[in-house]
């Protein structure tokens, strides 16, 4: 298999995964194998192919027998690459973590793991951690993951911070390092785990903790072929799982924002490094003018420092400036611009962390969706809160089509 290319590997195994049939061993061991290449250059090119290839389209889907195959081969892969487990076992573990049961005993500790992107820790983690927190009143309570995530939680009354680090775009063997510190820090008799499907533990595979203490919110087979969002889901896991009738998506970050009585909106251009999410020009210039026409002053997230995202937000933003938009930008933090939001009288964005924070303050919001895997996916993923949130899915559509929609939604 040394002459196909990784990307080639991992298209062959989600094609015979999607259709259902056995997927060609040869192939897995070949892309395990490219994964783990000691050149660090080529290693890369495969595990972006391993992820983005074949581990997230399956888990975008969030179709049951999906989940399946992929605990059948990551299995695979991380026995390979962590020496002295097994596939076998790593397998029959994750049927075990992975199955409803309630929590039956009172442990000292609680770590609720870092689903590491933004909005899904908003969206979900921050519902079990509320869970966690009304149903352990006593437990010290930790938030498990990377120090940016912390920072919408860290004001947080009773939680405490473990920092795992998480290199979204590393290495497979780079995606482990942290492994053996966090079994050291989670394998103990008197904790728990709450596991929100998290990339930390590869959606539950790695044996962090005995099974018994392991719990997974099986995120993409839960709810089966509903259409409920992914909070509602963990809404009802937690019900299930910790007797929690009332858990809620929240945030709590240090920073606090005051706009007065001016109107305001918060929008955020950013796609989480998934350019399909993305509407052509010139959406996003008059979206931003569009909504300073009604809602008067518009802040918009800048976004990484030297990205697409902020050259994209300021050539929109000098654009509408020019034809009298009152228009700011915001440079800092996610947490601070969450913050924000939480302040302001509306939303608006593309399907990515903004709209979470959104929903979890209570924010009127409308979200484009657009390059989703399928229907399940936008109903996965809808912000879920107190305050209407509108969806215009946008795939197939002009930019004027869609504004066309929000122009409704804002009447």
């Amino acid at each position: 298999m040394a002459s196909i290319s990784p990307n080639d590997l991992a298209a062959e195994l989600l094609r015979a995964c999607l259709a259902d049939e056995p997927w060609p061993e040869e192939a897995l061991e070949g892309l395990a194998a490219a994964a783990l290449d000691p050149e660090p250059a080529a290693a890369s090119r495969a595990a972006s192919a391993l992820f983005a290839g074949l581990v997230e389209p399956l888990a975008d889907r969030f179709e049951p027998r999906l989940s399946k195959a992929y605990a059948a081969l990551f299995s695979r892969v991380l026995a390979r690459a962590l020496g002295g487990l097994s596939a076998a076992d790593l397998l029959a573990r994750y049927e075990r973590v992975r199955s409803v049961r309630a929590v039956g005993f009172e442990p000292a500790r609680v770590f609720v793991l870092s689903r590491v992107t933004l909005g899904a820790d908003i969206a979900v983690t921050s519902v079990l951690l509320d869970a966690a927190r009304q149903r352990f009143p006593r437990a010290e309570i930790f938030f498990a993951g990377p120090q940016k995530n912390w920072e919408l939680f860290e004001r947080a009354p009773r939680l405490r911070h473990l920092p795992v680090s998480y290199p979204r775009l590393g290495t497979l063997a780079e995606r482990l390092a942290s492994f053996a510190k966090l079994r050291a820090d989670l394998d103990a008799p008197d904790t728990l785990v709450l596991d929100p499907d998290s990339r930390i533990t590869q959606l539950g595979l790695l044996p962090v903790c005995a099974a018994e203490r392991h719990f997974l919110f099986e995120s993409r087979a839960y709810g089966g072929e509903s259409d409920a969002s992914l909070t509602a889901l963990a809404q009802d896991w937690a019900r299930r799982v910790l007797g929690i009738e009332e858990a809620v998506p929240w945030m709590h970050p240090r920073f606090a924002c005051q706009f007065g009585s001016q109107p305001v909106a918060t929008v955020s251009l950013g796609v989480g490094e998934n350019p399909a999410k993305r509407v052509e020009d010139p959406f996003e210039e008059e979206l931003l003018a569009l909504l300073s026409s009604r809602k008067g002053l518009v802040m918009v997230d800048a976004g990484a420092p030297g990205s697409d995202e902020e050259e994209r937000v300021r050539r929109a933003a000098e654009r509408a400036q020019a034809r009298g938009a009152r228009i700011g930008i915001h440079e800092g933090s996610f947490a601070s611009f969450a913050a924000m939001i939480a302040a302001s009288d509306f939303y608006a964005g593309y399907d990515s962390a903004g709209q979470h924070a959104a929903a979890a303050a209570g924010v009127p919001l409308v979200c484009v969706f657009r390059g989703y895997a399928s229907e399940r996916t936008v109903a996965r993923w809808a912000p879920d809160g107190p305050a209407p949130a509108a969806i215009v899915r946008g795939e197939g559509k002009t930019a004027e089509a869609i504004l066309t929609e929000i122009r409704r939604i804002l009447v």
